[in-house]
């Protein structure tokens, strides 16, 4: 599923990096938990947290993470916008909780991570 398609079905706005048309999304992964993150390998996964600072896009660097959705309508500032179009990875912010945006992302096809 491309990156827009994810943000079209959480009613969310792509903010950051710009999305890449051609990164297929399979899987998801929600945690705010960032010492969970660092434990498994993110290819082709979207990460979804309520966490909304530099520690999640730091994580997100290392766990070679693109796509991070942010629920419960956190608003990222400038520092973290600014650190994700430096990392390239495109943030989806959404006014739905975290566990909605889950339930949404499975049924539209998206596995969990495990």
């Amino acid at each position: 599923m491309t990156i827009k398609d994810i943000a079209k079905l959480v009613d969310g706005e792509l903010v950051g990096a710009p999305a890449d048309d051609s990164y297929d999304v399979k899987k998801a992964f929600a945690s705010d938990l960032m010492s969970d993150v660092l434990r498994f390998s993110m290819e082709e996964t979207v990460l979804i947290t309520g966490l909304c600072n530099n520690q999640t896009m730091r994580t997100s660097e290392m766990s070679d993470l693109r796509v991070v959705l942010i629920g419960r309508d956190k608003q990222p500032d400038e520092d973290m916008l600014e650190l994700a179009e430096d990392l390239d990875i495109t943030l989806i912010k959404s006014k739905f909780s975290v566990f909605k945006i889950s339930g949404i992302l499975y049924e539209a096809g998206i596995k969990p991570l495990y």
